[in-house]
């Protein structure tokens, strides 16, 4: 198994500062990891990601099957080399495009059909197959094949995905373990449980325990941030994330708001990702210590202070309000490309401070105190939906 060990604990929460052993380097948590969904971070050069230093990236085997194909990412020295990132690789499986692509999808006991979004191509998508891809990709860290469910969702439904899920894990595991086992075994990289059971704390704690008798490399929270009112969203967190085994890493899938990344620390989760800070520079939305801001609005055309005061990035350091709104307003990519570094630097600031502050015995004082200055108390609405 990965070696991983947790080396500070806050004492007024359950938040906590670990470090996770991988083939390509040391995870220090808790980390956001920046999505590379077909094998980019959108909007950033491979040495400007090695510049942010994130702990670790993340990629989605669903959209790699589809292009440029689990042959020609072997064929061309694996994941890492077409990231260009030297650093811990994680694939999600596909399990969030079981539901986000529900209109394009059959499941049965066995695993998933997908007509591609692409070209209508039909892809089979199987606990054993996708750990065999995660595997040719030559990933650190592989995720076993679930199904998301909707919100809401009935019980029944629920429970029939959830044990589904629970048994798709099981045969994951044990094909992990048969590659891993090989005397030619080229794959070392760990493999991830996934806990579901919707807003239901009985299924969530049934499928933690049956996850929790093998030995996973470490568990996640799936099966939220797809629709539920943030407040649901933080209880369904506090709920579940408890019910992972402690003396392993816990990841929360798909959500990625300041404020839900800083309850979920709390609460002992260890990883993240999401695609906000990367789709929000798209749109030119922006995050910042005092909030959110959205660069194209008139009220910045003349504006020369920078995104943020307090942010150290290049974007921050070179360039004003007034020229970022008048490079996005004229349709310019590199504007694009100087949200992307500032939200991405804010991002994982965040998480080195959130580290700092647990290492110090400080964390909720830290946490009061990026809320109070974001003005956490005016957001409002719905838990934001990833896309990965």
């Amino acid at each position: 198994m990965l070696p991983f060990s947790v080396t500070a604990r806050d004492p007024d929460s359950a938040a906590r500062a670990a470090e996770l052993g991988t083939p390509h380097g040391k995870v220090r948590t808790p980390a956001f990891m920046p999505v590379g969904t077909a094998g980019t971070v959108k909007g950033i050069a491979a040495w400007e990601l090695e510049r942010l230093a994130p702990e670790m990236v993340l990629a989605n085997t669903y959209h790699l099957l589809l292009r440029p194909g689990v042959g020609r990412i072997r064929r061309l020295g694996g994941l890492h080399r077409v990231l260009g990132w030297p650093g811990p690789v994680l694939t999600d499986s596909g399990g969030f495009q079981v539901f986000s692509l529900a209109a394009r999808r059959r499941l049965d006991a066995d695993g998933v059909s997908f007509r591609s979004h692409i070209d209508g191509a039909e892809h089979r998508l199987t606990p054993e197959n996708v750990v065999d891809a995660q595997a040719d990709f030559g990933v650190d860290v592989a995720m076993v094949l679930d199904e998301c469910l909707p919100y809401p969702v009935d019980r029944p439904t629920a429970e029939a995905s959830t044990m589904r899920s629970v048994d798709w894990a099981r045969r994951g595991l044990a094909r992990a373990s048969e590659l891993r086992q090989r005397q030619d075994a080229a794959w070392s990289g760990g493999l991830f449980a996934i806990q579901q059971g919707s807003l239901d704390e009985e299924l969530r704690r049934r499928s933690s325990e049956a996850l929790a008798e093998h030995p996973f490399d470490g568990f996640a929270v799936g099966g939220l941030a797809v629709g539920e009112p943030t407040a649901a969203l933080h209880e369904a967190v506090a709920m579940a994330a408890p019910m992972l085994p402690d003396p392993r890493p816990r990841y929360l899938m798909g959500v990625g708001y300041p404020e839900d990344l800083l309850a979920a620390i709390g609460c002992g989760v260890d990883l993240f990702d999401c695609v906000l800070p990367t789709r929000s520079a798209r749109t030119g939305k922006v995050f910042t210590s005092r909030g959110e801001l959205v660069i194209k609005n008139a009220r910045y055309a003349d504006d020369p202070g920078p995104l943020d005061p307090d942010c150290a990035c290049p974007t921050c350091a070179v360039y004003p309000r007034a020229v970022l709104r008048h490079l996005f307003v004229a349709n310019e990519v590199t504007s694009v490309v100087l949200l992307t570094v500032h939200n991405l630097t804010y991002f994982l600031s965040l998480m080195r401070g959130a580290r700092e502050a647990i290492m110090a015995g400080r964390y909720m004082r830290f946490r009061a105190a990026v809320e109070a200055a974001r003005g956490a108390e005016r957001r409002r609405g719905t838990a934001a939906t990833d896309e990965r």
